[in-house]
């Protein structure tokens, strides 16, 4: 079978097994292995207990359980909502301040847990109904959760980012520094939006003082607030800035993280047993969904690498004689559309190992590429219909607000994002200029 038709019959397994709703690891690795023992045979079985080992026993994605730890511990704890808290005090005499308020500590827990999911679960189940209750918007107040929780992949410590790193073997203090940049553009494109959008139509987002049923916090309140985010950020801070001197690897500070988290519930009194093992159940659904993700999409990848997709890749990009920008600009659109069905650690593990090498060879930065990856990705889950972030937001939604009030809600937003992607794409220093600055 040419590694041609065996693409496309890989591809109509996946949408199949997709369609039918099978878990996606498991539909991963069994399209792989049914497919490989066909071509190849018993052979194909080799290739399990090689996967395993650069899987699971990989350094880099030791971190990935850690990260998510530390995010179950800051927002089981309470202090995660300190942050959000801490944010609306700070902003609240701003009209569109409670959307703002979501926009910063989607940030805030991004970059505590890395993944989309749970920046977006996270916030939407502490501000979308206050923001509902409080007249705002209901468009403006699922697009700014929507928009807001997306940044979990792109603000460090990201786990797609890492994931990228492993399988392409680059640097991810250098990934995590090229992310800073192109993520600080996208918040203030987001925030600036709904500054602007607020003036221009006050119904949007009643001021603080308009609004029916806020309560003035005390003097303790507002110190006990403002203290918890300001460690929770600290936290933060530390955690990337250990990678980022050099002073401790993605694992070891992902271990700073969940032990800082710790720490902080037992100092401000918020350690409780109950939320100890919540913290900790959590973390092992998550991760152990994750993994069994992450490995079957790496049996297929591998068999399909293997079976010389990388170099029909290679020759089509080649065939078709375009200049190098239009083969990036290829690469993004295959990988927008996989977006629409399938979610970002996938994309990751398929495309990073078969696209990066190609955009090497054209003279790219590997980092520049890779940064690239992760905005599309970002676009690509929140773009209707079947984007997976849709539907994170649809699970903690209220009743009475259906899938086509989130559609039209994150159209504007869908917007801002692409054109970071093409601000990055046409100004690569954007990228490059902070990881070349602090690490040459």
């Amino acid at each position: 079978m040419g590694i041609e038709l065996l693409t496309g019959v890989l591809l109509v397994c996946i949408l199949t097994f997709f369609a039918l709703g099978a878990p996606v690891g498991l539909a991963l690795g069994g399209i792989a292995m049914i497919i490989g023992y066909l071509t190849w045979g018993e052979g194909i079985y080799n290739i399990i207990p090689s996967t395993i080992e650069a899987t699971y026993f990989s350094f880099i994605l030791l971190a990935i359980p850690l990260y998510i730890y530390m995010g179950q511990l800051l927002t089981k704890s309470g202090i995660g909502d300190a942050m959000f808290n801490a944010s609306q005090m700070l902003i609240g005499k701003v009209r569109g301040s409670l959307a703002i308020s979501v926009i910063a500590v989607c940030s805030m827990i991004g970059a505590m847990v890395g993944i989309i999911g749970a920046g977006i679960m996270t916030s939407g189940s502490i501000a979308l109904r206050p923001m509902l209750e409080r007249g705002y918007d209901k468009r403006l107040a699922l697009g700014v959760i929507m928009a807001g929780g997306g940044l979990g992949i792109l603000i460090p410590p990201s786990i797609p980012m890492i994931m990228f790193a492993a399988t392409t073997h680059n640097s991810v203090g250098r990934m995590f520094l090229g992310a800073m940049v192109p993520a600080l553009l996208m918040i203030c494109l987001l925030v600036t939006y709904v500054i602007v959008s607020c003036r221009l139509n006050p119904d949007k987002a009643p001021l603080l003082e308009e609004q029916e049923g806020v309560v003035a916090l005390t003097t303790k309140q507002k110190f006990i607030t403002a203290r918890d985010g300001f460690f929770a950020i600290l936290l933060i801070v530390v955690v990337l800035g250990s990678i980022i001197t050099g002073i401790a690897t993605p694992t070891e500070s992902g271990a700073i993280g969940v032990v800082g988290a710790i720490v902080l519930a037992i100092v401000f009194k918020r350690f409780k047993m109950e939320m100890f093992q919540s913290a900790g159940l959590q973390t092992a659904i998550l991760v152990s969904v994750a993994m069994w993700i992450i490995f079957g999409a790496s049996v297929f990848s591998n068999f399909h690498l293997l079976m010389g997709v990388q170099s029909m890749v290679a020759d089509f990009a080649n065939g078709l004689d375009l200049p190098p920008i239009m083969i990036i600009i290829m690469f993004q659109i295959i990988m927008l559309f996989l977006g629409f069905i399938i979610d970002e650690f996938i994309i990751v593990l398929m495309c990073a190992p078969l696209f990066t090498p190609i955009a090497v060879a054209l003279g790219y930065d590997p980092i520049w590429f890779g940064v690239l990856m992760i905005i599309n990705i970002l676009i690509a889950v929140q773009t209707p219909p079947y984007g997976f972030a849709l539907f994170y937001l649809k699970g903690i939604a209220p009743p009475d607000v259906g899938m086509g009030d989130i559609y039209k809600s994150v159209t504007p937003f869908i917007l801002l994002n692409l054109v970071v992607l093409i601000i990055c794409m046409v100004f690569p220093e954007i990228v490059l200029w902070l990881p070349n600055k602090v690490m040459g």
